[in-house]
């Protein structure tokens, strides 16, 4: 992947350094790119997705980063569609995920798990730490999890209740961003 898989990546990081800009950080040296690019590749994209003759989501994943690493089938109720994924250099343990519906859009856009790569060991609290795992797989570890109403549209939270150091159980908003923890605050 080129340079638009960069550029994606960085739109990926803008939004994630409003929970952790030391990791952005970090990530955009890794990158070898500036902050002044991150935020003009990110002007960009978000030009791109609110221009009047934008292309639909699905599309506009595949021209940014070319065809699918993979096409899932994927059932939701009694309603087929289609998981795609993409690798993305960054990040080399998981996959943006695209999940679409029969009519072609957009249903959800997330980072989950790459086939194969070791899942995170969700134990205690101690083990959410940002970037640590996925919306999936919190929700599997600490049930039930409830979901919640994110801020933006690529945001995502859990209610979930995870147990401290010492074993005691504590209510726990974690908080996703492209489906990838950026944090956690206890409630309880």
């Amino acid at each position: 992947m080129g340079g638009v898989a960069l550029d994606f990546q960085l739109v990926l990081l803008r939004r994630m350094s409003d929970h952790n800009p030391l990791l952005v950080e970090e990530a955009r040296r890794r990158l070898g790119v500036s902050a002044a690019e991150l935020r003009e590749t990110n002007k960009r994209w978000q030009a791109m997705v609110r221009s009047p003759r934008s292309r639909s989501a699905a599309a506009r994943y595949r021209s940014v980063l070319g065809e699918p690493e993979a096409v899932l089938p994927r059932r939701l109720g009694d309603v087929d569609c289609e998981a795609r994924r993409w690798a993305l250099p960054l990040w080399p343990d998981l996959r943006f995920e695209v999940l679409v519906g029969p009519d072609g859009a957009v249903w959800n856009e997330w980072l989950v798990r790459a086939p194969g790569a070791p899942a995170p060991l969700l134990r205690t609290l101690d083990d959410l730490t940002p970037w640590s795992c996925t919306v999936d797989e919190a929700a599997r570890a600490f049930p039930p999890a409830r979901p919640l109403e994110g801020t933006a549209p690529t945001r995502w939270g859990l209610a979930l209740t995870a147990p401290d150091r010492t074993g005691a159980p504590r209510e726990v908003v974690a908080e996703f961003t492209w489906g990838l923890l950026q944090r956690t605050a206890v409630v309880r």
